[in-house]
Formats: C-alpha cells, sequence, structure tokens
C-alpha cells in the first residue's frame, strides 16, 4: 500500500528528495505520491518534520 501525504505538508520539499524512485512530486498545495511508483520503503515518512506522510 502506497504512502500518502496529508494537509499537515508545508511543500517543505524533504519527502521529494529522499525518495529513491522520484514518485513525489509537487501538487498545487502539498506534495503528492504516485501510487504506482511508491514502493513502500517509508524514507518520506521518516524525514517528514510535519509527520504528514502515513501507508495508506
Amino acid at each position: 500500500m502506497a504512502y500518502k501525504i496529508s494537509d499537515e505538508c508545508t511543500m517543505c520539499g524533504a519527502c521529494a528528495s529522499e525518495c529513491p524512485v522520484d514518485a513525489i512530486s509537487e501538487g498545487d498545495d502539498k506534495y503528492v505520491i504516485d501510487a504506482d511508483t511508491c514502493t513502500d520503503c517509508g524514507a518520506c515518512a521518516e524525514v517528514c518534520p510535519m509527520e504528514a506522510i502515513a501507508q495508506g
């Protein structure tokens, strides 16, 4: 199950630079994760300062 980014996202970019498969991109008001590309590694959730990323 792919990770998801909640509305708590402040668009700091920490998650995008950490993703080993480039599944995270900038959305309109928060970053978004491409569920088809996400490998469920959890690297993004570990670095998110807002704890806005969870398995979803």
